[in-house]
C-alpha cells in the first residue's frame, strides 16, 4: 500500500506499492518499477563525492486522477476504475489477511503490467537532484528533506506496507541496499535501513 510521506512543495504525498502482484511504484502521478528505481539509487550512490547529484529518470506520467483511479475501490472490488483498476482486475486483494505480503517476484509482471499501464500513461523523463547546501533531493516536481527522501529508500527496502513476503527481497533491491551502504555520497552518509 502506498503510504503518506511529507513533502515540502505539495504537503502530503503518496508513494509505494499499490499491488502485492507487481513491483510498481507510485508517487503521486509518476509510475516507476522498483528495479528501475533501485537501479537509479545505485547510479546515484556509485557517483560518489558529488556535491549535487543530478540525473534524468524515466517514468510513466498520468496528470488526470481518473486515469489513475480508485485504490480503495479495486482493493474492496467495488470499483474497478483507471489504470489501477485494470491492474487489481487481473491482480485481485488476496482474500486472506496473511496473503496479503508484497510479492518478491512481482518484478516477473512487468511485461503485462506495463501493458496496462501503457493505455493510461504517457512515459517522460523527469529530474532527479539533491542539493547538499540545502539538504533537499527533487524527485520530478516534488521536492523533499534527506530524512524523507531516506524514507523513501526504506520504504522500498522493506517492501512497503505489508512488507516483503517472507522477507525475501529481490535481487534488485539488496543490491541497492548494498550500493547505498558502499556509497561515498552525502546522500547517503549514515543511512541505517530497517
Amino acid at each position: 500500500m502506498p503510504l503518506a510521506f511529507p513533502s515540502i512543495t505539495h504537503g502530503t504525498i503518496a508513494f509505494g506499492f499499490f499491488n502485492i502482484d507487481t513491483d510498481l511504484l507510485l508517487l503521486e502521478h509518476y509510475f516507476f518499477f522498483a528495479d528501475d528505481f533501485s537501479r537509479q539509487i545505485c547510479r546515484i550512490a556509485a557517483g560518489g563525492g558529488e556535491e549535487n547529484p543530478e540525473t534524468m529518470w524515466e517514468v510513466f506520467t498520468m496528470e488526470n486522477r481518473a486515469q489513475i483511479g480508485d485504490l480503495m475501490g479495486a482493493i474492496h472490488a467495488v470499483r474497478f476504475s483507471g489504470f489501477i483498476g485494470e491492474v487489481y482486475r487481473r491482480f485481485p486483494f488476496p482474500l486472506r489477511e496473511d496473503q496479503f505480503k508484497q510479492k518478491p517476484e512481482g518484478h516477473l509482471n512487468r511485461s503485462l503490467v506495463e501493458g496496462i499501464l501503457e493505455g493510461f500513461a504517457r512515459k517522460r523523463s523527469i529530474p532527479f537532484k539533491a542539493e547538499k547546501r540545502r539538504g533537499t533531493v527533487l524527485v520530478g516536481e516534488y521536492h523533499f528533506t534527506l530524512p524523507t527522501f531516506r524514507s523513501l529508500l526504506d520504504y522500498v527496502w522493506l517492501g512497503g506496507y505489508p512488507r516483503w513476503r517472507d522477507e525475501i527481497r529481490p535481487d534488485y533491491v539488496a543490491s541497492m541496499k548494498k550500493a547505498v551502504e558502499e556509497s561515498k555520497s552525502w546522500l547517503f552518509d549514515g543511512l541505517v535501513f530497517s
